[in-house]
């Protein structure tokens, strides 16, 4: 959510993580394959189009396709713990990542659906002020959209943010790199929930 100069996103990213774990590279496979292995697999609980309805399970529709590969490498070597992400991505090849990955990366961004009532603009103005203050916007960039290894909150589920926002602050989220970790280990927990809070309801402008 929050980074730093040097955080993830702007240090030149290995290849995959794949590739930083020494398995040899592979062609490319085939995006109609995994686009169906995705909907077998996979929408039943981050929804067909990648927005998932699930508070805590993570819209993927919208993220960069390394971004989703770091995460599937993560799960894999058991750096991620989730027992239902563990269970998938144990099974997964190199070339299996390299798929769902590519074909997440292909999903456009879903808008949340709209509250019930208008979010309350002195909120959100405290949550954009933060958002600089804390640097969020210099990885997430000005729409909060993410790139690379970077992922995209605006709109992501509030309380995933919080979750994951807390996880970091507490150091029991594991990240890539310590990036995240040294990043929000010191911003007080009601100002990372407000983070959260405006990160769900920002539609990127």
């Amino acid at each position: 959510m929050v980074a730093t100069p040097g955080a993830e996103g702007q240090q030149k990213p290995p290849a995959t993580p794949a590739a930083a774990s020494g398995s040899k590279p592979a062609a490319a496979p085939a995006a109609a394959s995994y686009a169906q292995r995705f909907a077998t697999l996979c929408a039943s609980c981050h929804g067909a189009n990648g927005r998932s309805v699930l508070p805590l399970t993570p819209v993927l529709a919208g993220q960069p396709s390394l971004y989703a590969i770091t995460q599937l490498f993560l799960f894999r070597e058991g750096r991620r713990s989730d027992p239902a992400m563990t269970a998938v991505a144990k099974t997964m090849t190199d070339d299996d990542m390299r798929g769902f990955s590519d074909y997440i990366g292909t999903l456009p961004p879903v808008p949340a659906p709209a509250p019930a009532a208008p979010p309350d603009p002195a909120r959100m103005a405290k949550g954009r002020a933060l958002a600089e203050q804390y640097k969020c916007l210099f990885c997430h960039g000005a729409d909060l959209g993410g790139g690379q290894q970077v992922p995209r909150i605006a709109g992501q589920h509030e309380e995933y943010l919080r979750e994951s926002l807390r996880g970091f602050h507490a150091g029991t989220r594991p990240g890539y790199t310590q990036a995240m970790t040294a990043a929000v280990s010191g911003i007080p927990l009601a100002d990372l929930d407000t983070l959260a809070w405006f990160a769900a309801r920002f539609g990127g402008k």
